[in-house]
């Protein structure tokens, strides 16, 4: 027998041995027990979260992102009163706001809302409440952004139709703010779906946390982790080009 013929039968019982391993750890990771439970119920967690602390942010934002930019545009020229006093007081809570929110880590955030401020509430809930309002604060300057951006012929045209403040910036500065700052709320939208895999620290059995207990039970890393990056990776592909269809859309609706 040839060296060439033993190589080949040993990278073949090498291949066969990897294999047969390969299934077993599959076998014990996945189908024992029905462990693959502990992925989809993580699974629809994260995206339950996702879903309501992406509601809970675009909210919170906006109406931050209005009041910080209707204060840059128009305090100056309001006149000293009651109207410029509120928008000054609601101006400070919201850079106090945004200051603790975007200087403090998610995870510290995350075991406050969980230990110290909504003890009373349910883990799922405070996850969405803490990641909503995290997500607010990098949203609200994502839409201020945008709407620092309008030219201020806008709001003129807005009120040389009888517009008064609120109805110009609903209907007329929004939508072009919203337009022009799309890929900067998808990629915060694709950012958020990847922040609440901290979401264990709150109790809270999500796609991280399952392949965490799969690896515990079963002593193996290497496939329930990798199988939570790839079902993550596929959440990321998959909005990402939903995120591109919306974009391109838009872009035809202007031509």
């Amino acid at each position: 027998m040839s060296e060439l013929q033993v190589w080949w039968q040993n990278l073949a019982a090498d291949v066969q041995m990897w294999w047969t391993d390969f299934q077993d750890t599959f076998y014990r990771c996945f189908i024992q027990d029905d462990r693959w439970n502990f992925l989809t119920r993580g699974l629809g967690n994260t995206l339950l979260i996702t879903l309501f602390a992406l509601i809970i942010g675009v909210a919170l934002g906006v109406v931050v992102a209005i009041i910080r930019s209707s204060y840059d545009k128009n305090a100056q020229e309001m006149r000293p009163g009651f109207g410029k006093a509120i928008l000054s007081i609601l101006n400070s809570i919201c850079k106090v706001y945004l200051t603790v929110i975007r200087g403090t880590p998610v995870v510290v955030q995350l075991l406050l809302g969980v230990f110290v401020f909504f003890i009373f509430m349910g883990d799922i809930t405070v996850a969405c409440i803490v990641f909503g309002v995290n997500s607010g604060a990098y949203v609200a300057e994502i839409v201020r952004s945008g709407i620092m951006s309008i030219d201020n012929g806008q709001f003129e045209a807005g009120r040389s139709l009888g517009f008064n403040y609120v109805q110009t910036m609903r209907h007329i500065i929004l939508p072009q703010a919203f337009k022009n700052v799309l890929p900067s709320l998808a990629n915060e939208f694709i950012v958020l779906i990847k922040e609440t895999s901290v979401a264990g620290y709150a109790g809270v059995i999500d796609l991280t946390k399952g392949g965490e207990i799969i690896r515990g039970r079963t002593f193996e890393a290497f496939m329930p982790l990798i199988a939570v990056a790839l079902i993550y990776l596929a959440l990321v592909l998959f909005f990402t080009y939903l995120i591109g269809k919306l974009e391109r859309r838009l872009r035809s609706s202007e031509r």
